[in-house]
């Protein structure tokens, strides 16, 4: 357990892009309510990702980490988890196919709600109100009684949570990820798409190994292994007095773990010295991510995993770099080289969304998928060149038929961003575009595999 730490301690350090509350009373009510809940994820869950991260760490394994930029109330339906959870699972399928290694499946689902904001106030015309910061903070709608922060937001986004926490444990655990329906996971819009071809085929030769399995008296709906899956939830450790609430001891290890994902992380604008969130995430026995950008020199990075992980524990952190694509080939050799260097053992990510996001001439925010892809070759690129693994992808994706970023083989033109722009935030990949990415990780996983193979021959 971290020294000197309590699960409020993070109160008496700086804290940056928290909302303000103008009500205590109300927020010590939630908190209070929240605090009395069942826990949304169990510490055991916890310890099992972090076992599966030191394998990817150790270079055995691959993390695929995705979902909504911000989820919301309002777009909360069963069909929406059900499709980017479908996605997430023809991904893990090509990328295991193509790699033959395990991919460890976390999704950005069941808490991904607050969203820090580059400005704490917005202006429409001559109306200046509170910026939006995630539904479980305050509303979309520009208007004052709904941009309020209210504390009993955080009660309404831990019953969703719940429930996408039951739906996608119904998914991952009652037959949906059975491998036997590898054909029924294409979404019926991705037909348009050249990668859905290749799903297929792909999709045909697991059907004729498990027929294959059979013929030679191996049962495939007796073994667990090819019947369900295992799949985490994650999100950015924003809201502390969120978090705090949903903290809880294990009984059998006396550990702390934050009860309301499996893996949190903390976001590029709250890893200062000092800070609050650090602070949090020190004492909590989860695996913790790390956003690393342009901003991060390669000893803040070395002293905040002294400060996260001092025991230098496999699979407790995950650096995720997030560059740009014309700066990851610069920028993340430095920290890579920093953290070789300490000895810290880590998996490293690649967020290829984040530093990639321009203004149409539309008017919409988007993100070009030739800018995606050429900052995820270039992440791989490094480590190439580095000797590490390239080990895992961090991308703001939905099963939803939306027209967010720019390009891909089913090409969104600027002038159609506006058809079906439905993101709360950020831009997303579509399902098309997501599947389009994870055929060019295989590839690229698949060299990084050959090389070792002839480095090692």
């Amino acid at each position: 357990m971290a020294n000197n730490w309590n699960p409020a301690s993070w109160q008496s350090h700086e804290a940056r892009h928290l909302p303000v509350y103008g009500d205590s009373a109300a927020l010590a009510e939630a908190e209070a309510t929240l605090s009395n809940y069942p826990p949304l994820v169990f510490a055991g869950e916890a310890r099992a990702l972090k076992a599966d991260l030191a394998e990817v760490a150790s270079g055995r394994g691959f993390l695929l980490q995705g979902g909504d930029c911000a989820e919301s109330f309002a777009e909360f339906h069963p069909n929406t988890i059900r499709d980017t959870f479908r996605v997430l699972l023809q991904m893990a399928v090509v990328l295991t196919f193509a790699s033959k290694q395990p991919v460890v499946k976390v999704g950005r689902m069941a808490g991904q709600f607050a969203k820090p904001r580059s400005s704490p106030t917005e202006t429409q015309g001559a109306v200046t109100l509170p910026s939006y910061l995630g539904d479980n903070v305050n509303g979309i709608e520009f208007d004052a009684a709904t941009r309020a922060n209210d504390p009993q937001r955080m009660v309404r986004a831990y019953s969703q949570a719940a429930a996408t926490l039951n739906l996608l444990r119904a998914f991952a655990g009652g037959g949906y990820a059975n491998l036997r329906q590898v054909h029924r996971w294409t979404l019926d819009f991705m037909g348009r798409s050249p990668w859905a071809d290749k799903f297929r085929d792909i999709a045909d030769r697991i059907g004729e190994s498990l027929d294959f399995m059979q013929a030679c008296g191996i049962d495939a709906e007796t073994m667990p292994q090819l019947q369900r899956t295992s799949f985490y939830t994650s999100h950015e450790a924003l809201l502390l007095p969120y978090e705090q609430a949903l903290t809880r001891q294990d009984s059998l290890t006396g550990e702390w773990y934050d009860c309301s994902a499996h893996m949190v992380w903390i976001g590029d604008r709250t890893r200062f010295p000092g800070s609050a969130h650090v602070e949090f995430c020190r004492g909590i026995g989860n695996p913790i991510g790390i956003k690393c950008g342009p901003s991060l020199a390669p000893d803040d990075l070395s002293r905040l995993l002294d400060t996260l992980n001092p025991a230098r524990e496999p699979g407790r952190i995950t650096l995720i770099s997030r560059f740009g694509d014309d700066k990851v080939e610069a920028g993340l050799p430095p920290l890579v080289r920093a953290v070789a260097r300490e000895g810290h053992p880590v998996v490293w990510s690649c967020d290829p969304m984040h530093g990639n996001v321009i203004k149409a001439e539309s008017g919409f925010k988007t993100r070009p998928f030739d800018r995606i892809l050429r900052e995820v070759k270039g992440f791989f690129a490094v480590h190439r060149a580095e000797g590490s693994h390239a080990g895992g992808i961090h991308i703001e994706m939905t099963g939803q038929d939306v027209t967010e970023c720019v390009g891909g083989a089913v090409a969104i033109r600027d002038e159609a961003l506006g058809d079906r722009y439905h993101t709360h935030c950020d831009p997303r990949l579509n399902a098309a575009q997501s599947l389009e990415l994870a055929f060019l990780l295989a590839e690229m996983l698949n060299l990084e595999k050959n090389e070792r193979t002839a480095d090692a021959a």
